[in-house]
């Protein structure tokens, strides 16, 4: 996995990431990092992607009501129902010489 700037997740910084928390950034590169670690021992997307859903659903319900919980849900559902998500997705690993 690289970023838009062809660094790994390792080698990404929070300057790498402008206009979000150092702390958000910083919590977004071990995560990147654990997946590609997983991904290279062949461990299915799905597995990895519900264990990090199921993990950071237990954290929620740790740290906030269900109302608040149910937002988050709901505004991430319609990332993906308006094709958001996918089209992020695809503008980080979409090559530069492929994006002029």
């Amino acid at each position: 996995m690289t970023d838009k700037a062809g660094n790994t997740p390792a080698e990404t910084t929070s300057e790498d990431m402008p206009g979000v928390p150092e702390d958000l950034a910083r919590c977004a590169m071990v995560i990147e990092s654990a997946m590609e670690h997983l991904l290279k021992e062949n461990h299915p997307p799905l597995a990895i992607a519900s264990a990090l859903l199921g993990g950071s659903l237990g954290l929620l319900a740790r740290s906030m009501d269900k109302e608040t919980i149910l937002h988050i849900l709901d505004s991430a559902a319609n990332s993906v129902r308006t094709g958001e998500i996918h089209a992020a997705t695809q503008a980080q690993t979409t090559p530069e010489s492929e994006k002029a």
